[in-house]
């Protein structure tokens, strides 16, 4: 799986509605986050939690531009959560955690404008 932090990238071919479906992306709240010092690029190892439904999921997450670890706790953010698990040197990343990037391509954390329940889908 290829990800690119290209803000200009061109528009990704059309969909079916169905497919869309496919991408189970849920909200979670970061209970924890810790750095990672041996990823390749810096970033940060989350727990987040999903709710009853769901648990706690950890992911990796290219985020220490923008934000410290004691600052994301607490925080909800979006994550796709149907992605077979990556492992990352020594750690498995079970979700992706999502973000737009910024003006110089650094990740910014996408999150619900109001507080929602965890667990609750994008549609």
């Amino acid at each position: 799986m290829h990800v690119t932090h290209d803000a200009g990238a061109e528009a990704a071919p059309t969909i079916a509605f169905d497919d869309f479906l496919k991408v189970d992306v849920r909200v979670g709240t970061i209970v924890a986050a810790e750095p990672f010092p041996e990823a390749r690029k810096p970033a940060y190892k989350l727990t987040i939690d999903f709710g009853p439904t769901l648990g706690r999921k950890r992911s990796s997450a290219q985020i220490t531009e923008h934000y410290t670890c004691d600052a994301l706790i607490g925080r909800q953010v979006a994550a796709v959560v149907n992605f077979p698990p990556r492992q990352i040197g020594k750690f498995m990343s079970q979700v992706l955690t999502l973000g737009f990037p910024d003006a110089d391509g650094k990740v910014v954390l996408v999150s619900p404008g109001e507080p929602v329940p965890d667990g609750g889908r994008l549609f």
